[in-house]
């Protein structure tokens, strides 16, 4: 992107679009090309130490970072898609400075004032998107385990919200909680619960 006139090039991506329970998570970020971070990759691809140890780096090093998120009720509300969607541009929104051009992961982002750049497998193949995959997911994360510790009923702990076999069986047994989709239904719940 560079190379085509922009030198402040954001990535952003988003993360929790899956999961049963907990906020949808966006992050955007700014590399600085003076200061390589080596190990940069889709945040599901890497093991959460080394999020956790990638996400010291990027916070130092990047020209800039944010994460923002939609919690539960918006994505009820507005369907899972939008609410990323906006999330996505109030974490580019809050950058500072601004970029001059984003590189999203796949999607185009209604409402930006700059140009935009939609690659699939964008945190495969990009670093700032990369590094904006793990900056969101590691937030996440931290946000499930705060979560856990208000009510360890559900795990989040272990599953960060996603529908796994112990959180179906969790929601099965004490229901839904304020931090639960209630426009997600997947059918295996349905089999727990009948």
């Amino acid at each position: 992107m560079r190379r085509w006139g922009f030198h402040l090039v954001a990535g952003c991506d988003e993360v929790g679009r899956g999961c049963l329970a907990g906020p949808v998570m966006a992050g955007a970020v700014i590399l600085d090309p003076g200061r390589h971070i080596p190990g940069l990759f889709d945040s599901k691809m890497v093991t959460p130490l080394e999020r956790e140890r990638l996400y010291a780096i990027i916070t130092r090093r990047a020209v800039a970072w944010a994460v923002a998120s939609a919690p539960p009720s918006e994505i009820d509300r507005v369907n899972i898609h939008r609410a990323s969607l906006e999330a996505m541009r109030q974490a580019i929104g809050l950058l500072v400075p601004l970029p001059d051009m984003v590189v999203v992961d796949a999607f185009h982002v209604p409402g930006l004032l700059m140009a935009q750049l939609g690659v699939p497998k964008g945190d495969r193949k990009v670093s700032a998107v990369a590094a904006a995959s793990i900056i969101a997911k590691v937030t996440r994360d931290r946000e499930m385990l705060r979560q856990h510790d208000v009510d360890p009923r559900y795990g989040y702990d272990r599953h960060k919200g996603y529908a796994t076999a112990e959180h179906l069986a969790a929601v099965a047994a004490y229901g839904y909680s304020p931090l639960h989709r209630r426009s997600f239904r997947p059918a295996s719940l349905f089999d727990t619960i009948e």
